[in-house]
């Protein structure tokens, strides 16, 4: 038990550069206190002891602001940062090294008891304000961009933006990115989005039309100057 505060205090070194102390991590930040108080809830929960589970579970929402059901299930070193507003479902699974921020929602789409909510795989990223919704799989180390709604499995390595969800990268078109270069909020500066693009070459072509139909105003103005 020890050691695995002792990894979650080390994560919170690793992928937040805010912090200063492990004394601060323990005092002041959140996602620490949700994981370690779902720890004491999902194990009453697996004993059989339901209610008392839910009730820290919601002790832990009211002290937080970060709901996990105790029912779902979280790998070792789960980052949860900043935190308030993530909602993770009863029967999702997150897999070791996985990095949720803000606003972030595991959810379900179905009312039958069975698997309804999505499963990580080992070190993925969802950036601020996403919503993985269903029992679909996110596969080891693939980034969710930010406000991204993704509602289909995700292969290993991929990231994926927008609403609904879209792969723009993964394993099989590009190599896969060093484990030492962590992503905050999900896709990296590089990311390229097809959409994103296409728009962007639109403006510069709007852009060079423009210019040039300055250009032949102007030297139709010359010419008509002259002939006065």
């Amino acid at each position: 038990m020890f050691q695995r505060i002792r990894e979650q205090i080390d994560i919170v070194f690793d992928r937040d550069p805010a912090v200063r102390s492990r004394w601060e991590v323990i005092s002041l930040y959140p996602g620490f206190h949700a994981v370690l108080m779902h720890w004491l809830a999902h194990w009453l929960w697996s004993h059989d002891l339901k209610w008392l589970g839910r009730y820290i579970s919601q002790l832990a929402r009211w002290l937080t602001g970060i709901e996990i059901h105790p029912g779902a299930t979280l790998g070792r070193r789960v980052f949860i940062d900043h935190g308030m507003g993530v909602v993770i479902g009863e029967t999702a699974e997150i897999g070791d090294d996985c990095t949720l921020y803000q606003g972030v929602t595991l959810g379900g789409t179905s009312w039958n008891k069975g698997k309804r909510h999505p499963t990580l795989g080992p070190k993925v990223i969802v950036g601020a304000g996403a919503k993985i919704i269903g029992p679909i799989y996110v596969g080891e180390g693939a980034k969710v961009g930010s406000n991204s709604v993704v509602v289909r499995d995700v292969p290993a390595g991929a990231t994926v933006i927008g609403i609904p969800g879209r792969v723009v990268e993964d394993e099989h078109r590009q190599p896969a990115k060093s484990d030492s270069r962590f992503t905050a909020y999900g896709p990296t500066d590089d990311d390229k989005d097809p959409l994103v693009v296409a728009v962007n070459q639109l403006m510069r072509h709007s852009e060079a039309l423009e210019k040039r139909v300055n250009e032949l105003s102007a030297q139709l103005a010359d010419q008509n100057n002259k002939q006065e």
